[in-house]
C-alpha cells in the first residue's frame, strides 16, 4: 500500500473528515470531530507509517505478530494507538481493517447521543400501519 492509496483508505470512511492540525505534512482524519488516523507525507527513515486507534488487548496481539506494527507514534506507553507500517509485512487488507477498527473504537467512545447521529436508533412501526397478508392472496402491498 501506499500513501495515496492509504488516504483513500481513510476517505472512504462515512463522513471522515481531512485535516492538518499538525502543519501541512501531516494528514489526520477525523469522524465526529475525533481522530482515528494521522500520517506524514514524509517518511520517516524511508518509512511510511499510519497511527491508529486499537483496542488494548487487540493491541498486544498484533505487535507480537507483526513487525510491521509498534507502539503509536507521539501516543507514549498507551497500548491505545498504533504505528501501522504501511510497506512492512502488514496485509493491505490488514491496514484497510484496522482503519476500520480506528473508526469503530472512536464510535464506541463517543456519548450515546452522537453515536445515534451516525447510527440513527430505529422508530419501532406502528400495528396498524403495517400491511397484513395473506399467504394464499399476496399483492404488491405487503
Amino acid at each position: 500500500m501506499n500513501i495515496e492509496e492509504l488516504r483513500n483508505h481513510c476517505l472512504a470512511i462515512k463522513d471522515a473528515e481531512e485535516c492538518t492540525p499538525f502543519g501541512e505534512d501531516t494528514m489526520v482524519y477525523k469522524i465526529m470531530n475525533k481522530m482515528f488516523a494521522y500520517f506524514s507525507l514524509y517518511p520517516k527513515n524511508n518509512e511510511h507509517f499510519v497511527v491508529l486507534k486499537c483496542d488494548p488487548e487487540k493491541t498486544v496481539e498484533l505487535r507480537e505478530k507483526y513487525e510491521g506494527i509498534t507502539k503509536g507514534y507521539y501516543a507514549g506507553n498507551s497500548l491505545m494507538w498504533n504505528s501501522v507500517y504501511i510497506q512492512k509485512d502488514v496485509p493491505d487488507k490488514l491496514i484497510v481493517e484496522l482503519i476500520e477498527h480506528s473508526v469503530e473504537e472512536v464510535i464506541k467512545k463517543l456519548p450515546k447521543k452522537r453515536k445515534e447521529i451516525i447510527f440513527p436508533v430505529a422508530k419501532p412501526v406502528e400495528k396498524e400501519k403495517i400491511p397484513s397478508c395473506n399467504l394464499q392472496t399476496i399483492s404488491h402491498d405487503c
